[in-house]
């Protein structure tokens, strides 16, 4: 049996006397897309960072794809394609250039650059944007080409911050297809605050309030949880569990938003 995506186990991050995250417990499994919800403070941010390999927990370890971000970063960070919120792209760069050096910087061999790019921009269906400026691009298109940088190691975990941010409808549904035809290769972990992408893509939705996993199930399980009808939008399901959540443990750390 192969090892999961991701599997964190009691991470815990302190910014002073302030706990960002109290002992969460996450696992991705490889060809499962799970969804990261959560209110502006709750800790996504920092989790993502954790499991991306750019910040440590003060508690708690983190394996990816069966690799110890503690004492294997390189290998485990090689297995990840990491999305960040705001994607950091060189507008300046043709997309296919863009790819290759993105590439380069995940370490893929140079006999392999030119077959990894042409998959990548296959996937996001760029072939007729390679040689575009990434800077005349749409915000639609500079999304996809940050999701092929992310993918272009063939990496077996995707994390992607919201993904979705500043899309049009139209936009927004054509990412959640690119998404979707990754599950049968990856495991998927997505932070959005849109609930309507989260349920849209997800196999599973992990709820974090306050540092803490407050819900972990599919949407129909948190549903039938929480008393809920089976229509009840992942809004409801979401305001009900952060309004416990935050009752039960009042004045958990922000971490900048997110």
């Amino acid at each position: 049996m192969s090892a999961p995506a991701i599997a964190a186990r009691g991470v815990v991050k302190r910014y002073g006397d302030a706990v960002a995250l109290a002992g969460v417990d996450l696992r991705v499994e490889r060809g499962e897309i799970v969804g990261l919800v959560g209110p502006n403070g709750a800790g996504k941010t920092t989790l993502l960072r954790i499991l991306s390999g750019f910040l440590d927990p003060d508690e708690g370890a983190v394996d990816i794809a069966g690799y110890a971000l503690a004492s294997a970063r390189r290998a485990a960070q090689a297995a990840l394609g990491y999305l960040p919120e705001a994607v950091p792209l060189y507008r300046d760069m043709r997309v296919a250039a863009h790819l290759e050096f993105a590439a380069k910087l995940a370490g893929v061999d140079r006999d392999m650059m030119d077959e990894r790019v042409a998959e990548a921009l296959r996937a996001c269906e760029l072939e007729d944007q390679r040689q575009r400026l990434v800077g005349q691009l749409s915000k639609g298109y500079r999304q996809r080409v940050g999701l092929a940088c992310a993918l272009v190691a063939d990496p077996a975990v995707l994390i992607l911050d919201e993904p979705s941010a500043g899309l049009d409808p139209v936009q927004t549904r054509g990412l959640r297809a690119l998404l979707d035809a990754q599950r049968a290769r990856r495991g998927v972990l997505i932070a959005s605050h849109d609930l309507g992408d989260i349920e849209a893509v997800s196999d599973r939705v992990v709820v974090l309030v306050g540092g803490r996993v407050v819900g972990d199930d599919t949407a129909a399980g948190l549903r039938e949880r929480l008393g809920l009808a089976a229509d009840s939008s992942l809004d409801e399901v979401f305001l009900v569990l952060s309004g416990a959540a935050a009752e039960a443990a009042p004045g958990a750390a922000r971490d900048g938003g997110a």
